[in-house]
């Protein structure tokens, strides 16, 4: 009965896969950006809790982001993104300290300006006032729009990067916009 038990606790998909797990992770390998930026979405609508996250050295293969995820659910996980037509190109278990997945976000407190750089693109917001004061970084084509948009608007007015901007610059920033908003909400 206590075998039953077990497997019963541990089929709740935000049990196992929570911050406080203390389960084996992997990290998926795609071959470019937009395998990635499709899996991240189809993970979470299904319910998973995963994180993008730059490579380790080690592994570098295609592009520079993978998927961070419970190991435990690598079966779950793999026939779903096949079921997506997204099959990474390797899933590798992060067994020891060199195969850390590399955090993307960088977080500089100025005092009255917060600054999050995601990837290559840097969001800098006005502490008290909520306004977006800066955008740069990237060097891609929907980089200046992205900025026209939301530069001098408060964090709840403004569009959101991922609706508005198509490159990885654009998928960055919403990154960057994301971890804005929970450091702001806080």
């Amino acid at each position: 009965m206590a075998i039953l038990d077990f497997l019963k606790s541990n089929k709740n998909k935000e049990e196992s896969t929570g911050p406080e797990s203390n389960c084996d992770r992997g990290i998926l390998l795609f071959e470019n950006t937009g395998e990635v930026i499709q899996a991240e979405t189809v993970l979470k609508q299904e319910g998973w809790t995963i994180r993008v996250m730059g490579p380790p050295p080690e592994v570098r293969q295609g592009c520079d982001l993978v998927i961070e995820f419970p190991l435990i659910e690598q079966l779950d996980i793999l026939r779903i993104l096949e079921t997506a037509k997204l099959p990474p190109l390797r899933i590798v278990p992060v067994i020891g300290p060199l195969l850390q997945p590399v955090d993307i976000f960088h977080v500089k407190d100025f005092g009255e300006h917060l600054m999050v750089r995601a990837a290559n693109m840097k969001l800098t917001i006005d502490k008290k006032t909520g306004v977006f004061v800066n955008i740069s970084g990237g060097g891609c084509p929907d980089v200046p729009y992205l900025a026209a948009s939301m530069v001098g608007r408060t964090i709840t007015d403004a569009p959101s990067p991922r609706s508005i901007g198509h490159t990885l610059c654009g998928y960055a920033l919403q990154l960057a916009y994301e971890e804005v908003k929970r450091r702001c909400s806080a």
